[in-house]
């Protein structure tokens, strides 16, 4: 996969140009208050589709955040659509204040993608992860295969992967995006060391949440 290096977010110049364009007309032609609000709003979708940069932690056995946003889940349960095994679920909610792009927790093979129609619960709430509109990805490293989620919420209505099954990605590349509001859910396997708390604010890309065990 290709590995952008602009601050926003490809998916958001259709919207920033639009409203942009628009608001210049309401100011050209002296509807300055309603300027002011659709200039607001501009500066909010430029802030939403941002896409900044972020320094990877090294090392093979890190597994970092897929997003920035607050972990709202961390439970052991079955997997029963992909992995097919005990793992430990990691949820992270993303408000609309929040990065939105989706970054790869470790590095491999692009083992799976699939996308599940769905509902659009409040992503916030725990059973998103089986009922909402998603995008699933296994990474294989080794012998290792970890399951990713982006998940939309009551607002998001777009999920963005880019990666495909055969695709070689790199810790931290970014991979996909979820528009206004959503989640990501990671599933590690029950022998890694979890390295974050319920209500632990994390960054995607730069912040570890768990270490996998040694193979």
């Amino acid at each position: 996969m290709k590995k952008h290096k602009i601050p926003v977010a490809k998916e958001g110049w259709p919207f920033i140009l639009a409203l942009a364009i628009f608001t210049m007309a309401l100011f050209v032609f002296g509807w300055t208050s309603i300027g002011m609000l659709s200039l607001i709003l501009t500066l909010f979708v430029l802030s939403f589709f941002r896409d900044p940069e972020r320094i990877v932690p090294e090392g093979q056995n890190v597994v970092v955040s897929p997003a920035d946003g607050k972990v709202v889940v961390i439970k052991d349960i079955y997997e029963p659509d992909y992995l097919q095994e005990e793992v430990t679920q990691i949820s992270i909610f993303l408000s609309v204040f929040n990065v939105h792009v989706n970054r790869t927790p470790i590095g491999g093979v692009i083992e799976t993608v699939k996308y599940n129609h769905g509902r659009f619960h409040i992503a916030s709430v725990d059973n998103a992860s089986l009922a909402n509109k998603q995008i699933g990805m296994v990474i294989r490293d080794g012998n290792r295969r970890l399951l990713v989620k982006q998940i939309a919420g009551f607002i998001a209505r777009r999920v963005v992967c880019y990666a495909k099954p055969g695709d070689m990605i790199k810790k931290g590349d970014r991979y996909g995006l979820i528009r206004f509001g959503s989640r990501a859910d990671i599933f590690l396997p029950k022998d890694a060391e979890i390295k974050v708390q319920l209500g632990d604010r994390v960054k995607g890309a730069r912040d570890i949440i768990g270490l996998l065990k040694e193979e």
